[in-house]
Order: structure tokens, then sequence, then C-alpha cells
């Protein structure tokens, strides 16, 4: 085969690291040039004028690609590994089988096939989605959580969610928001749009805020994901602490109908078999 372009290199490549350790890009070009199983002549061919193989400058893309995506991450120079959002979008593609091997399955249905491709297409929207949110300002994504809150029947209406949002001038807390559209309660908010990992210590510095207000319940939403030590943190302790990362951000925005927009509805029809039934 012709040596493969960076696209259908990335899918792969995050396979190939799925199990969270750090590899070389060396490494990395070897155990793919085996999986396309690459000529030695397709190993060796150079790019014009340079010393560097096609095969090998294309793998790097794909990882700076993938990288640029938060997929993966830099831990020490010259390696790389996959992050929890890699690992997520990596579970959500091999879901999402491809149109042309569910067709050539006879056991599948043409709604199952339907429902396929409606997942595939979700999924690419999310990920859309999120790196145009990624480009917004902070203030822009200030207010698009609040409009994913009020949506999801929190804060009253959009203007009292909106007043709410930024008026504490506490440390590790960026808004205020009701829990119910009556206010019985409320609920401390705090927004990143990060492109870096969040950690332990700024969902601790969140929790240390909670304490101050001697509140119990509080959302942390960035654009970016959550370290294992983060998740571990929040599952240990008395405050209720939602974690909402990037990608399910994402899927919140497409379920509630926020930035995004309807071009078609299809229905799916099946014959009906009571009409033709003998039996009147």
């Amino acid at each position: 085969m012709a040596v493969p372009d960076y696209q259908l290199i990335s899918s792969p490549l995050l396979k190939l690291i799925e199990n969270g350790e750090e590899i070389s890009l060396r490494d990395a070009v070897d155990k793919l040039a085996n999986y396309f199983e690459l000529t030695e002549e397709e190993r060796k061919e150079l790019i014009p004028n340079s010393q560097q193989t096609i095969f090998y400058n294309r793998t790097a893309v794909a990882r700076n690609e993938l990288q640029k995506q938060l997929f993966i991450e830099i831990p020490r120079k010259g390696y790389f590994k996959i992050t929890a959002l890699g690992l997520d979008s990596l579970k959500n593609t091999q879901q999402a089988l491809s149109i042309s091997n569910v067709i050539n399955e006879k056991s599948k249905t043409m709604e199952e096939v339907f429902g396929i491709t409606y997942q595939e297409l979700k999924h690419n929207l999310a990920s859309e989605i999120l790196q145009t949110v990624k480009s917004c300002s902070p203030e822009f994504f200030e207010k698009l959580v609040v409009d994913v809150l009020v949506k999801m029947g929190y804060g009253g209406t959009r203007k009292d969610a909106g007043q709410a949002i930024g008026k504490s001038g506490d440390e590790g807390i960026d808004g205020i928001i009701n829990e119910d559209r009556l206010g019985l309660d409320v609920i401390y908010i705090q927004a990143k749009r990060w492109k870096d990992n969040v950690g332990r210590p700024e969902i601790q510095k969140f929790a240390g805020a909670l304490q101050g207000q001697r509140a119990k319940k509080g959302v942390f939403i960035t654009t970016s994901y959550f370290s294992n030590e983060a998740k571990d943190f929040v599952s240990k302790i008395d405050s209720k602490i939602i974690l909402i990362d990037g990608i399910t951000l994402a899927h919140l925005m497409i379920e509630y109908n926020v930035g995004v927009s309807t071009i078609g509805v299809y229905e799916i029809k099946k014959i009906d078999s009571d009409y033709f039934s003998d039996d009147l």
C-alpha cells in the first residue's frame, strides 16, 4: 500500500497508546509501520531534499494534531502518552463502527445502521463544538456555561442566572446559580477555559472556597479534562462537586440545544404487520 497520510495514522496511533504508557515517536513509527504492513521501500521513502522519511514525518504530524486536540500529552522530551480525553475519544470511535462494515453484517438492521451513524455524527459535532469553545473569550465561556445550566433547569430565568455569575469575589469561585427555580439552594460554579488538564490542587482550592461559604454543592466546568487525582479527590470529600470536562460539556450543549441548530429530521419507518393481518 502507499504511505498513509496523517489522518489515517491518527486513529491507529491513539489505539497504539491506549494502555496509558509513554512511547517515543521512533517506537511508534516502527509499530505503526508494521500495523500498516509497509514494505521496506515504503518505510525508507524520504521527503524530497530531506533525510527524514515520509512515514516518520506523517506520524509526527498525526501526533502533533492529536496533541492540539488534547488527546495526547508530552510528559517528557521525546515521549508522549494518551490523555483521559483521548481515551474518551477512542472509546467513542470504537463504538461508532463504519457504515460499510455495518451494512455488510447481515444481522444488523437499518435501525441499527442509522443509530450508529447518528452516534458518529454526534461525536464529530461534539469535537467541533469543543474546538470552537476553546477559541472563545473567557467572558463568552462564562455566558455559555450559564446558558447550559439554565437549559438544564438550574438558575431560574436566564436574566437571574446571568446576574449570579461573577458576583462572588471569593477565590476559587466564579459564580453562584440557583439549584432550582425557587432558589431553595444554590450551586457554586468554577468555569475554566483551559488547555491543560485540571489537577487536584485546583479542585482542592475550589473545595476550600466552598467550605469558606459553608456550601455543600459545586460544579467545576473546564474545556480540558481532569486528572485521575482530581477525580479521586472529589469522590472522598463531603462537599458534592460535579466535574464537567470539555467533551462532556460539548455533549450537554448538543443535548440541550446550546450553540447548535437542527438542519434536518428523518423518520425511520417499518412495515405495519397489523395492517396486513387477515384477522379482522
